[in-house]
């Protein structure tokens, strides 16, 4: 194989990230939240170059997604969010149009954005998923953020 490899690297030095988190839920998006940081500190990046967007609920995702996006401030955006199921439809409306809101705008912009917005159906699915025995979606996230910033950042700089 003639052709070159391209990979992100998973260090954060010098990278600008925004982390959107809604208040909905904050008991469990304030551990996703933290998880995000720890990715983001443990990779070497600077928390002086991390801003931290509060939004209301996973529905407001998309539009502060969008404006930040446009901002061109930033190298890599990630949502940290969490809708449960109760029982009604609710849940399929906000979910399904906060994840296709935010792949438009990563799309549209071709800026890396994380979607680390936990959909469960119990309340018990969204701890386990926020340090609990499932691990950290919020790391996990900031860590995907970290590696597709890197990424892209190799492939323009080859283009």
């Amino acid at each position: 194989m003639s052709g070159k490899t391209f990979e992100g690297t998973l260090g954060a030095q010098g990278l600008r990230f925004a982390l959107v988190v809604a208040r909905f839920n904050s008991f469990v998006t304030d551990r996703l939240l933290s998880g995000a940081q720890d990715a983001i500190a443990r990779s070497g990046g600077g928390m002086d170059l991390v801003d931290l967007v509060r939004i209301p609920g996973s529905w407001e995702f998309p539009v502060t997604v969008r404006a930040l996006a446009k901002s061109g401030k930033y190298d890599a955006i990630v949502c940290l969010g969490a809708v449960i199921r109760g029982d009604t439809p609710h849940f399929d409306y906000v979910a399904g149009q906060a994840a296709s809101g935010i792949a438009s705008v990563a799309n549209e912009t071709g800026l890396p954005i994380a979607f680390g917005v936990l959909t469960t159906n119990t309340f018990e699915q969204a701890i386990d998923r926020a340090g609990g025995k499932a691990g950290n979606k919020g790391f996990d996230a900031a860590m995907t953020a970290i590696e597709m910033a890197n990424l892209l950042k190799q492939l323009q700089a080859n283009s």
